[in-house]
């Protein structure tokens, strides 16, 4: 598979920009033509995954709907309408000598991804790997093997009926953990890795991998609600930040609440998070206020709980709240409420996470919200990408010279 990856993937740097949205079109169609195939193939993954009790939230990222099968469809074609990056000319300069240089994006080449749950993540990965001229491997979880497989059967048909080779998306068609340790000594056939899921699968990849890994370890993802912030914005967006979906990497798992605005705000915070499920842990402070939060401890704060889980900390303005992001967050998402523009400058300048929003939800940090189409992950790596990884993400540059005869001595 990854002979034939690294084959296909000269022929797919090479293709028409209106061949590969052609085709991504065309894969968007399949799925929604197939939509009832893949609710039947998910159905099976989920039975499986009641029957060995999986977690709520990742039974929540296992569902197929409609309304996802759409998403799915509708991020392909969204790609289809971004500029293509390949060949892209993004810097030029004229020497002394009169060479002319500049810097042409290319693709990466072969992407291996390792992912769990997720099966949308395959129509994602195949899409923009395809618009950005780059074969890759697919490796899903084997709780989703049959939703996997079945997305990835609908990609490859499609792409192989307007005259691109079915090589150009591949799905690893067994389970077994030793084929992501074939896959991660391939370090001449894949060019990159992207893991995608919970922490011990990341850890275990970058402690295997011989080839480049594009990583993040967890989201815990924290909200400032500063002195000067608009409670009903504030109780809205606090709300679908923890609430819309608790087993994603961009939902919230900390608020720190100025101390100022700590006894009107928290009440009703609480009273709006505990109709909907949620279990609130507080430090001193807030369980002064609010007599039904549980006791957090130490590690509660470093946690990603990816359910309906909420740390709550009192701090003593934006110092002390960007003082807690930096010891205890990953580096992912972090968000400020206010209505102080200083404050909210300085949270931008200073909050060093892959994306820091202002009065906004924390959960806006994907690729498709962020206008990237859809993304093949989201990384807190500052090598080679930091924050959602859309196509320009999964290329690279490569230096082209324009000469008239100059030579050097």
């Amino acid at each position: 598979m990854a002979h034939q990856a690294k084959e296909v993937s000269q022929l797919l740097a090479r293709l028409p920009t209106d061949k590969k949205n052609r085709a991504l079109c065309e894969m968007a169609d399949g799925l929604e033509r197939n939509e009832e195939l893949l609710i039947v193939e998910n159905r099976k993954d989920l039975t499986a995954g009641e029957t060995s009790h999986l977690s709520k939230a990742l039974l929540d990222r296992l569902r197929l709907t409609p309304l996802v099968i759409r998403e799915m469809a509708e991020g392909l074609r969204e790609v289809s309408r971004l500029p293509d990056p390949v060949g892209e000319v993004v810097k030029m300069w004229k020497r002394p000598n009169g060479l002319v240089v500049g810097r042409m994006r290319i693709p990466i080449g072969v992407i291996g991804i390792i992912y769990e749950s997720r099966p949308n993540v395959t129509a994602d990965a195949a899409g923009l790997c395809l618009k950005s001229g780059n074969g890759v491997i697919l490796r899903g979880g084997s709780e989703a093997f049959h939703s996997i497989q079945a997305i990835g059967e609908i990609l490859k048909k499609t792409v192989e009926k307007i005259g691109i080779p079915g090589a150009a998306i591949q799905i690893i068609p067994f389970t077994e953990r030793e084929a992501i340790l074939e896959m991660l000594q391939m370090e001449d056939e894949i060019d990159l890795i992207i893991p995608r899921g919970g922490e011990e699968l990341i850890r275990f990849v970058m402690s295997h991998s011989k080839i480049p890994v594009i990583k993040h370890y967890k989201g815990v993802c924290h909200i400032f609600v500063d002195e000067s912030a608009d409670l009903e914005m504030t109780l809205r967006v606090c709300l679908n930040a923890k609430v819309q979906k608790p087993g994603v990497c961009n939902a919230v798992e900390t608020l720190l609440v100025h101390e100022k605005l700590a006894d009107p705000f928290l009440p009703r915070i609480a009273e709006t998070l505990e109709r909907e499920g949620v279990e609130i842990r507080g430090c001193p402070r807030t369980r002064k206020i609010l007599a039904n939060a549980k006791k957090a401890e130490e590690s509660d704060w470093s946690k990603e709980y990816l359910d309906l889980i909420l740390s709550v900390k009192v701090v003593r303005g934006i110092e002390e709240a960007m003082d807690h992001i930096a010891t205890y967050g990953s580096l992912h998402t972090e968000s400020i409420l206010t209505s102080d523009y200083r404050n909210a400058q300085r949270f931008l300048g200073e909050v060093n996470s892959s994306c820091v929003l202002v009065n906004a939800s924390t959960r806006f940090n994907d690729g498709f919200e962020l206008g990237l189409g859809a993304e093949i992950g989201i990384s807190t790596t500052k090598l080679h990408a930091f924050g959602p990884m859309g196509l320009e993400e999964l290329t690279t540059t490569k230096f082209i010279v324009y000469g008239d005869g100059q030579i050097r001595t």
